[in-house]
């Protein structure tokens, strides 16, 4: 008889325990709720706010000095028949699409390099990060020194070899001059895509390479069968960020060329300023930076499709 209520207190401890696990879930639960308030009140207040200010602004004839007027789509029907606008969409997209397939195709090499063993490797890893550390205007202005008509580098060392007879106008030409811009950034980009290409091989297990080897692969089929497949995924996210800094660029085109020549190297962001800040258009300056969104949700939406096609890697199926 004295079994019995041992026994059917089982349940009822069975339940005061389930209970208090559960109440211990739901205080962790919002604790974790008010730990990420701080982070959601920041998103909204500096990132939210000022994007939807800037659309909505897009629709006014905002000016500096006075608030704006609701015009509907003016300003981007302005922009529709403006000549230097869609030069500027022009300029992005192969300053974007340059710049970005040459510094993802160096720091992949870079990479690759640095992830075998050779002397003096953490030396020369640091001596890579050396242009990603150094500000963009001082970067601008050694460049400036680089292709300038008057004290450029280049030049005068072609003038003393005997090959030209008189300085290159590197940023007086509309060609040259979009190519010496692309040329800055893949310089100042491609310490970033080789450091974190180089993090992503590290987690790659030498046995994979050691078994391929011993089943008679090359050197491009190793590449191609292990470390592209399980490198996807860092290749995803690094040219995502790579297409959305270059695709937003502003300091080093503002400080090399303000745009020029004849609007040759003015970019969205840069052409953007310059309507809304230097000529007080706002709401035509909004206007030209809201235009910049369903580009860089196209560069995002392809990165996560290609990261979606490598769940096999996750365990799936696909």
């Amino acid at each position: 008889m004295s079994s019995i209520p041992a026994t059917a207190d089982i349940p009822r401890r069975a339940i005061q325990e389930y209970s208090f696990w559960q109440r211990l879930r739901l205080n962790n639960d919002w604790v974790s709720f008010w730990f990420m308030v701080p982070a959601g009140a920041f998103l909204l207040l500096f990132l939210a706010y000022p994007l939807g200010l800037g659309v909505w602004m897009s629709f006014t004839d905002a000016r500096i000095g006075r608030d704006g007027v609701f015009i509907g789509t003016e300003n981007y029907q302005w922009l529709w028949d403006d000549a230097v606008f869609w030069l500027s969409v022009f300029n992005t997209l192969v300053y974007t699409v340059v710049a970005s397939a040459i510094k993802f195709a160096i720091g992949l090499y870079l990479a690759l390099l640095l992830n075998r063993s050779m002397p003096f490797k953490a030396l020369i890893r640091a001596a890579i990060l050396v242009p990603f550390i150094v500000p963009t205007v001082l970067s601008a202005i050694a460049f400036w020194w680089i292709y300038d008509a008057q004290f450029s580098i280049i030049s005068w060392s072609l003038m003393k070899l005997g090959l030209i007879d008189r300085y290159i106008n590197f940023l007086g030409d509309t060609t040259l001059a979009r190519a010496s811009v692309i040329f800055a950034n893949i310089w100042r980009g491609v310490p970033f895509v080789a450091i974190t290409l180089l993090a992503g091989l590290q987690t790659v297990s030498p046995s994979l390479y050691e078994a391929a080897t011993l089943d008679g692969a090359t050197n491009w089929q190793r590449f191609r069968f292990i470390t592209y497949p399980l490198l996807t995924p860092i290749i995803a996210v690094v040219m995502t960020f790579s297409v959305l800094f270059t695709f937003t660029d502003f300091q080093l085109i503002w400080a090399l060329t303000r745009g020029g020549p004849v609007n040759s190297t003015h970019l969205m962001a840069t052409l953007s300023y310059q309507r809304g800040i230097l000529s007080g258009r706002l709401g035509e300056g909004a206007a030209i930076a809201t235009a910049m969104i369903p580009f860089l949700l196209a560069a995002i939406t392809i990165s996560w499709f290609g990261m979606q096609r490598r769940k096999w890697q996750q365990g799936s199926d696909k």
